[in-house]
């Protein structure tokens, strides 16, 4: 059993027991979240529900981790010059462990 889920702007494609990196989400680690904006639910009877039906589905998961991710450098370079900038940017994350997914 899968679901798609919609959080900061993205979806992603969960299941049950399986750590994903959300943009961030408020919340200390350890506290349970509930997404409700649930895209795609396929169950275990090979049918996938979407659309309206999945209006009352929801997932739940723990935050195991909030963290900031790699540096990623940009760097800006015009030839014949002195001009070159470097700047970095690090992207703050919430890992959440899945724990259930509801169809009501």
């Amino acid at each position: 059993m899968y679901a798609v889920i919609r959080s900061g702007g993205k979806q992603y494609r969960v299941a049950l027991g399986e750590t994903i990196r959300v943009e961030k989400l408020d919340g200390k680690v350890g506290s349970k979240i509930t997404f409700d904006e649930v895209l795609a639910v396929h169950n275990d009877d090979k049918k996938l529900v979407h659309g309206t039906h999945t209006s009352k589905a929801k997932v739940t998961g723990k935050i195991v981790e909030q963290g900031r991710g790699a540096k990623h450098l940009v760097m800006k370079y015009k030839t014949g010059g002195q001009y070159k900038i470097t700047r970095g940017h690090r992207q703050a994350y919430t890992a959440v462990e899945v724990s259930d997914i509801k169809m009501e």
